[in-house]
């Protein structure tokens, strides 16, 4: 297993090792103890997963005070994955990372804490599954506008499917500084 920094403190790539033969492959989504050895110590208690067709486009999700660190993966298909730094003080607040996850690289994204998540899918279809170090708490449920001029986030399709909650979410500039995260440093 391999993890591999981004830009963003508190968002990392990982890329597990795979074991492969003439009759497909193996590997390990989740084994607490080598994330643990590999500095990823977290508990995850919610595994979740998303079925979602060409040019859909979810978030830019978190919960506030409920947070949740987010393992992604694609079990098939190919998505865009993004996380936006929304830690007011941080040295990259409003900056974002993207990264491809597809069913052929095995890729993962940690997205830890203060951190704003979407994605839009590629591929015909993807099955995400993504495991939460909180439960999901509809009422601490908050976004950040995806096409937020701002942040300039170069999603790679141009007319993305989207919830109506999707659609109306403010900008980041907009959001009242009591409703996003205070930044500590994890060095």
């Amino acid at each position: 297993m391999r993890v591999l920094p981004t830009d963003l403190e508190g968002v990392y790539i990982i890329e597990p090792a795979v074991f492969g033969d003439h009759r497909g492959f193996f590997m390990e989504t989740h084994n607490q103890r080598r994330y643990r050895d590999s500095n990823i110590d977290r508990t995850f208690v919610q595994d979740n997963i998303s079925y979602s067709s060409r040019n859909t486009l979810r978030g830019l999700h978190y919960q506030l005070p409920q947070s949740q660190a987010k393992l992604v993966q694609v079990i098939t298909g190919e998505i865009y994955d993004v996380a936006v730094d929304i830690r007011k003080g941080s040295p990259t607040f409003g900056k974002w990372v993207g990264v491809l996850l597809s069913e052929e690289n095995h890729r993962q994204i940690l997205v830890s804490e203060g951190f704003a998540h979407g994605f839009c899918v590629l591929s015909e279809t993807a099955h995400v599954l993504y495991k939460c170090t909180d439960f999901y708490s509809p009422e601490n449920e908050k976004g950040v506008l995806w096409s937020d001029p701002d942040l300039s986030i170069d999603w790679p399709i141009r007319e993305p499917v989207l919830s109506a909650k999707d659609e109306k979410y403010p900008c980041l500039s907009e959001i009242p500084s009591e409703h996003l995260f205070k930044f500590e440093s994890q060095s």
